[in-house]
């Protein structure tokens, strides 16, 4: 008969290392089920180490994500960025279905992520976020299978300063050339999307996402994913 006070016997494998992470992210980091913690399988390994170098330099603010991560290397944080990106697992089905928003509401927030609005100055999100809204490896996150309570609180908090990235910061450049209604549209859009059987992020060498954006405008840098003349 095994005693009860037999120690857990420990794996060492990334996916034992990370089980802090997948208790409040989900299962292989498929996200929480309560909307507040987003998903990390399969983001890009660049952006997933942005974002933990942002919580532990003070960018982005939440405790219990500083806390956890603040003794890590930079090193241990690379490694853990790359684990993440390489689990491909499904993505759920949206949430929400689009009849539950007025249609006023959901051409609005296709208008802004699919062609941007030229009069004010707004590049549209497929021009960071990748033509499939799936990201671009190795910096730029995908926009789809998120939450609507997630994509409401992260649009928030670009706008009220709560959220960084390094400079020059270009989301928090855009966000705040949305309107309260713009970013409802936006999130409202983006949560109703299925993702396509392929998610993996797009390869800057497939898409011409960075050279749009320049072409566009000589305002747009973004210190997290950096935008050379030349280079797609």
């Amino acid at each position: 008969m095994a005693c009860m006070g037999a120690a857990h016997s420990f794996e060492n494998t990334m996916a034992e290392r990370t089980r802090a992470c997948t208790a409040c992210h989900g299962e292989q980091g498929r996200a929480g089920p309560d909307g507040y913690y987003p998903r990390l399988a399969g983001k890009p390994a660049g952006y997933l180490n942005n974002q933990l170098q942002n919580f532990k330099q003070g960018r982005r603010h939440y405790d219990l994500m500083a806390r956890l991560i603040e003794p890590l290397s930079d090193a241990y944080l690379q490694d853990m960025a790359r684990y993440f990106s390489g689990l491909k697992v499904p993505y759920p089905k949206p949430s929400l279905s689009v009849g539950s928003t007025s249609p006023a509401v959901l051409a609005r927030g296709q208008q802004l992520t699919l062609e941007g609005d030229a009069s004010r100055g707004l590049p549209a999100c497929v021009a960071c976020h990748g033509e499939k809204l799936t990201g671009v490896a190795p910096d730029v996150p995908g926009l789809l299978g998120l939450p609507l309570d997630y994509l409401n609180g992260q649009l928030g908090a670009w706008q009220s300063g709560q959220r960084r990235a390094h400079a020059p910061d270009c989301m928090a450049q855009v966000v705040q050339r949305l309107s309260a209604d713009d970013v409802m549209a936006v999130a409202h859009y983006l949560a109703r999307l299925a993702p396509p059987t392929d998610a993996s992020p797009a390869l800057a060498s497939q898409t011409g996402a960075r050279a749009k954006l320049l072409a566009a405008s000589d305002t747009w840098r973004c210190g997290s994913a950096p935008l050379t003349r030349g280079a797609p």
